[in-house]
């Protein structure tokens, strides 16, 4: 695949619900950097409702896996994080690259607009059965 377009990458991570304030303060910072870096096009963190220890990620990068693999996995600020959250696993981490397809396939709203649509009750805005 040439990847023209970048690829996203796709995380899941189980770690015990008493974990996850501590894993999220080792992820903030690098989610930050992360964020910060140039080839980053996108980044989003989910959390399972009903099991708040499942927590998903979306990356987007404008760059290819192999790229991906060899100089961004590879920075410092990554060693901390894993150092500090991999012990945290109750299964290990999955992970798949995706192709994106391009601006033909692309579409976005602002994400302040879509959380103020969301009940002020905390409930979701949309229900799934």
């Amino acid at each position: 695949m040439s990847f023209a377009y970048g690829m996203s990458l796709h995380v899941t991570v189980v770690i015990a619900p008493e974990n996850v304030d501590r894993f999220f303060q080792a992820f903030k910072p690098v989610f930050d950097k992360v964020t910060a870096e140039p080839e980053c096009l996108f980044f989003e963190v989910y959390q399972d409702p009903q099991s708040p220890g499942i927590i998903s990620w979306v990356e987007d990068w404008s760059k290819s896996p192999d790229w991906f693999l060899k100089e961004q996995i590879t920075k410092e600020y990554y060693k901390e994080y894993l150092a500090v959250t991999e012990p945290m696993f109750l299964k290990p981490r999955e992970g798949q690259f995706w192709e994106l397809l391009g601006p033909e396939y692309h579409y976005s709203k602002e994400l302040s607009r879509v959380c103020q649509s969301a009940q002020p009750s905390g409930a979701p805005f949309l229900k799934l059965n």
